[in-house]
């Protein structure tokens, strides 16, 4: 019995003479290794078809060279091998490789008060290119966090003054005095509300590895983000976007910052 040759597609010539941009597979599903822990990703793979003659590429040589991710833990050396493998199986086609990772990295964080501590998430992206030689990683990560308005907070401050002065319109006070009226509900007049909160950070890495859980810690703990950033080792480049989720009015609050991007 012969074997029955099937057609290359991505070979065959096509009516339309264009070159594309990306061409490739979005959404798939696989395992990869990140510092030790196996996690389920989503992977966008793709290379440039700079041939415009050319139909298209072969899609199966992207999924099979995400293999690599699955044996090995998430570095710089794996991804450049992978994009190299992906401009390797389409010699003459492409000049460009790209990998786009997205996954839920998990940190056990202690309670306020109690000690217990519990699981949360931080969505993570990679992205990857590889283009004429030139190499580029980039991370993204967003950070919840609780805020306060600070609008509320000056109208609480002014709430609780007016009465004071109310209560105590001329009256030479002790200290245990104002300390036990601040203990009373007059003396918490009105509160300043919280805000869920959103830092999105995005950076370009240098010649090392990306500490993960480094970075979100120094990003949970700073309270000024870009010069944080900054002061990071491994980092040679920087986006940055706050987002305070108003509770009193139909819009948010957002700040940006870069740095040598």
């Amino acid at each position: 019995m012969t074997s029955l040759a099937l057609p290359d597609v991505a070979a065959q010539s096509s009516d339309q003479s264009q070159p594309l941009d990306w061409v490739g597979m979005c959404g798939i599903a696989l395992p990869i290794v990140v510092e030790g822990r196996c996690l389920s990703a989503r992977a966008d793979a793709g290379v440039s078809l700079d041939d415009g003659t050319a139909r298209g590429i072969h899609m199966s040589r992207l999924y099979l060279a995400l293999e690599a991710l699955e044996q090995q833990p998430l570095s710089r050396r794996v991804l450049r091998r992978v994009l190299e493998q992906f401009l390797g199986s389409h010699q003459g086609l492409s000049n460009r490789a790209y990998l786009h990772l997205r996954f839920d990295y998990l940190l056990k964080r202690p309670a306020l008060i109690s000690p217990l501590a519990g699981w949360k998430h931080y969505p993570i992206t990679v992205n990857a290119r590889l283009e004429n030689g030139m190499f580029h990683v980039e991370h993204s990560v967003d950070v919840a966090y609780s805020s306060t308005c600070p609008c509320s907070a000056a109208l609480a401050r002014q709430l609780i003054q007016a009465q004071f002065d109310s209560d105590f319109p001329a009256q030479q006070l002790d200290r245990q005095s104002v300390r036990d009226w601040l203990g009373t509900s007059n003396g918490v007049v009105a509160t300043p509300h919280s805000q869920r909160s959103l830092a999105r950070l995005h950076v370009r890495l240098g010649e090392g590895e990306l500490d993960i859980q480094a970075f979100i810690d120094r990003a949970e703990a700073a309270r000024r983000l870009h010069r944080a950033l900054r002061q990071m080792p491994g980092i040679a480049a920087f986006k940055l976007r706050v987002e305070h989720a108003e509770s009193l009015h139909a819009h948010d609050a957002v700040a940006a910052s870069h740095w040598r991007w």
